[in-house]
């Protein structure tokens, strides 16, 4: 297949490679000269004449741009985009003829390089489906999220909560290390508990997910109680607790909604409120999730 490529950088570059061993002709475009690719000199000479085009650039403002240069008639961006933006230009190139479909990657320049990246696509379903097989040769799981901008939003939400993790586990190891436990001591000990035996998204399928809070595999009561004594340890060892903190108030929101004796789950639901939407959904949708 003849494929335009722009964006030769720390991911762009070994994609376009992985597309090329699998025996695609590339034609391809970057501020800076690479070799070992059939060089064209504009983004418009790299996607003329070619069945689909892939973008990997660093934000919304260098994808917009490639707006009036792409002729194409598909273009599935890999970059990390604005949904707003990528509905606004899908709704303009429908009316050039242009399928636009976000599809936002993740695994870093390892997974590019080795082709196990996560490749969450929004658009339209049947381009999607034509082209599965194509994209199956840049990540091992090709998925298709929704319409139009669904792939940024997952790729969004997904990069939210690694950061909002990452600040979590820096307060939880420096409490630790602080209150007498080496670091490596402490790391396979929370390894060992229920919450470090799973994955970050494993149990969001027992409770919060079917929205199943009775009866309770951990009380709110107890996790109130054992997340005070956490901060208590935290005061005595001068470590700041800023998202542990919010973690208390939440417990203590619950608690205060006579949620004492229900799953310490049922605390996210106020996120909900806040929110104005309801995440639960039923049970036999969640049957056969993906390991």
């Amino acid at each position: 297949m003849k494929i335009g490529f722009i964006g030769l950088g720390a991911m762009g570059r070994p994609i376009a490679t992985n597309l090329q061993r699998a025996g695609h002709a590339l034609q391809v475009f970057d501020l800076r000269r690479v070799e070992g690719f059939d060089w064209r000199d504009s983004p418009r000479a790299a996607s003329e004449g070619c069945e689909v085009v892939f973008t990997s650039l660093p934000g919304p403002a260098e994808v917009e741009s490639m707006a009036p240069e792409i002729k194409a008639p598909v273009w599935f961006d890999l970059s990390t985009n604005s949904p707003q933006v990528v509905r606004r230009m899908h709704a303009a190139l429908k009316k050039k003829g242009t399928e636009f479909l976000d599809a936002p990657v993740s695994g870093g320049p390892k997974g590019a390089q080795s082709g196990k990246l996560a490749i969450w696509v929004g658009g339209d379903q049947p381009v999607f489906e034509k082209f599965k097989t194509l994209l199956k040769c840049i990540g091992d799981q090709p998925y298709y999220v929704g319409p139009i901008g669904a792939g940024t939003v997952a790729k969004l939400a997904h990069n939210a909560a690694s950061f909002t993790i990452q600040a979590a586990l820096a307060e939880i190891f420096t409490l630790g290390v602080k209150g007498g436990v080496e670091p490596v001591a402490l790391y396979r000990a929370l390894r060992q508990g229920a919450t470090g035996r799973k994955r970050a998204f494993d149990r969001l399928a027992e409770h919060f997910l079917p929205g199943v809070y009775d009866p309770p595999a951990f009380t709110v009561r107890l996790a109130h109680k054992d997340m005070k004594l956490a901060l208590e340890l935290a005061e005595e060892a001068h470590v700041p607790m800023r998202v542990g903190k919010i973690a208390l108030e939440e417990l203590e929101a619950a608690m205060q909604r006579g949620w004492s004796d229900r799953d310490c789950r049922v605390a996210m639901t106020l996120q909900e409120e806040r929110a104005g939407v309801s995440v639960k959904v039923p049970r036999e949708r969640l049957e056969n999730l993906p390991d």
